[in-house]
Order: structure tokens, then sequence, then C-alpha cells
């Protein structure tokens, strides 16, 4: 491993039943744009596997964004765009300055809301309710709350740590999102049980 790449142990156990749920899930053209891609490695994984689509990674984390770019080099794909630096809570993202080629047709959002304030979440979707073409896909991952309810005693557990790192964390419930989501024009489309008592969301922008 060099000095700028990083590793999650959570991107190796995750990356393969969240790549099942996106080759169903993923408009089957287009860019798809990764908000918060971490380390990088589910963009290296992912980009090879998901031809021909293309896959644009984005980071806030400025530090990160060379983790980004060396797990891309290790695996090497020319579907694999470049990162760019993105804050989610921007009025104007990169990608609507400067759109891809071909056009965004999906965002992925993993392992970021419940580990960022609740603005972050807005701006995402947001973001995604801005740049997303009629019948265009936000695609999110992590634990949630369902009715303000946890579904494990372990996300009720982590919901607690993460809140006392940063009180503006925090497991979110997915009624809220949703509802926040609808006034993005965004629509609940259909929610997967994913191990470790995690869920895939799908939103969609009508047509």
């Amino acid at each position: 491993m060099t000095k700028r790449e990083q590793r999650a142990p959570a991107a190796e156990r995750n990356r393969s039943v969240i790549l099942d749920v996106l080759r169903e899930v993923l408009p089957a053209t287009g860019t798809v744009l990764e908000v918060s891609s971490g380390t990088g490695q589910h963009a290296a994984y992912f980009a090879p596997e998901l031809a021909p689509r293309r896959w644009q990674p984005s980071e806030f984390d400025r530090a990160l964004i060379g983790s980004i770019e060396e797990w891309g080099a290790r695996v090497p794909s020319a579907k694999l765009l470049p990162p760019i630096t993105l804050d989610a809570c921007a009025a104007i993202w990169p990608v609507e300055q400067a759109p891809p080629e071909p056009p965004i047709t999906a965002v992925v959002n993993i392992n970021m809301i419940h580990i960022a304030p609740w603005q972050a979440c807005l701006g995402l979707l947001a973001g995604a309710g801005r740049i997303l073409p009629p019948q265009g896909m936000l695609y999110l991952y992590g634990p949630y709350q369902r009715g303000g309810a946890h579904n494990a005693s372990s996300n009720e557990d982590f919901d607690r740590s993460l809140r006392a790192r940063d009180p503006q964390w925090g497991v979110r419930d997915l009624d809220e999102v949703e509802a926040a989501a609808k006034l993005e024009g965004l629509v609940l489309e259909r929610v997967i049980e994913m191990p470790v008592n995690n869920l895939s969301v799908i939103f969609r922008k009508p047509a």
C-alpha cells in the first residue's frame, strides 16, 4: 500500500453484494456519479464491472483524492474517470459546470449520510434532484432507522457511538430521508435488505 492509498475494511466486505444490486438497478448506460468515494476502493472495483457505464468518483476530503487515484491506478479501467472534489452541500456541483460525457444517469452514495451532518444528506438529495434526468436513479447504502426504530441492537449501539463522536452524526430515519427526497423530486422506488442490517435504497426521478 502506498503512502497515498488508504484502505477501508468495510469496503472490501460489502463491495460484492452492492455490485450485485447495482447491476440490477442502474440504468444501462451513462455516467454514474459516486458522491463521497472515500478511499476509492469501490470506484476501482465497480468501474470495470459495470461497463459500458462510466464511473465518476468524487470526494469532499481532499486528502482522499490521492487514495482514489492510487486505487484507480491499481485497477486501470477506461470506464473509471479521474476523481473530482465535490461538496455535497454546495449549491452547484462541478458536474453541473462541466458535465461528463456521456451524461450522468445515476448517483451512488455509500455509507456517508450517517457520518456527516444532516445538511450533507439534504445537499446530496438536492444535488441529485438537480442533475438527474427523468428516470435517473439515486442509490444509497448504509444503516437506517425505519419508523423511528432501529432494525437491530447493533445499529442502535452504532448510532449511539456515532452521536458520541459528533452530535451531528447518526443513523438516519429512512422516513425522514424519503420525505426530504420528495421535496427534490425523487421518489422512493425500492428498499433492499442487505447483510449486517444495512439497506440499499433506490430513488427514481419520475419521467
